[in-house]
């Protein structure tokens, strides 16, 4: 079931995505040579619960931090730890707040010091992708025209589509119906209605779509070693024109 949203509902949720938006931000200006991924999810929790906020992931699933920071070849739920982030890497930063039960959820995908032409073009064309599926987000259309707009973006780049993870939902509950796949043919799905509030996310690979979980049964990783990138944004759709991006500053 699909849980629509009062305006009330999505005030408060624009308030928790906000808090994740400003947390993504600051973390972005630490990123450099050195600092481990321990690092930055004790910087996210001290930042979120500074401002009475209350982190998302901790606990969920048993999940053990506040932020997942998936470095290089991992595509998702990369778990922080005492590894350092070298010149030359990209780190997905994916992090949730509460605020009065209600979440916000957000990704960005960051270079360590300076990277290749070709894996600044996986940063771009993936948020790029994920602009081109919000775009779609309006009153009346169908899901899967988000899903085909990301995939089709992705794909005319020439990278690939994860298919084994996908958007969601989200409110009073991190994960919440409906599923938002980054792939698809458009027409098809639920019609998008006002009060419906999804996190889209795309996750891209600069080689095969293929991914396998690692034995900490959280990070997943692609199959054939390849870049993967991951930006995500918790939008509200509106009685008219472009959805409301709650993770935006």
């Amino acid at each position: 079931m699909i849980i629509l949203k009062t305006p009330e509902e999505i005030q408060i949720m624009e308030r928790a995505s906000k808090l994740v938006a400003e947390t993504l931000q600051a973390l972005k200006q630490q990123v450099r040579p050195g600092i481990t991924t321990e690092d930055l999810d004790r910087i996210a929790e001290e930042f979120i619960e500074a401002r009475g906020g209350k982190p998302a992931f901790k606990g969920y699933r048993n999940y053990p931090k506040t932020l997942c920071a998936s470095v290089n070849d991992q595509v998702v739920h990369g778990i922080p730890s005492k590894r350092e982030l070298n010149e030359g890497d990209i780190v997905g930063l994916d992090l949730g707040a509460i605020i009065e039960g209600f979440y916000g959820d957000s990704a960005v995908t960051v270079p360590v010091g300076q990277v290749p032409s070709a894996v600044l073009e996986l940063l771009r064309v993936t948020e790029e992708a994920l602009y081109a599926g919000i775009a779609e987000a309006v009153v009346g259309r169908r899901l899967s025209d988000i899903s085909h707009a990301i995939q089709r973006h992705a794909e005319s780049a020439g990278f690939s589509v994860v298919t084994d993870f996908v958007g969601h939902g989200i409110g009073r509950h991190l994960h919440e119906e409906p599923q938002v796949p980054n792939y698809g043919k458009p027409g098809q799905g639920p019609r998008l209605q006002v009060g419906m509030v999804l996190a889209i996310e795309p996750m891209i690979n600069m080689g095969g779509s293929a991914v396998r979980v690692l034995d900490d049964r959280w990070t997943a990783v692609t199959k054939d070693g390849s870049l993967s990138a991951h930006f995500e944004h918790t939008i509200a759709i509106q009685p008219s024109g472009p959805p409301r991006i709650l993770t935006k500053l």
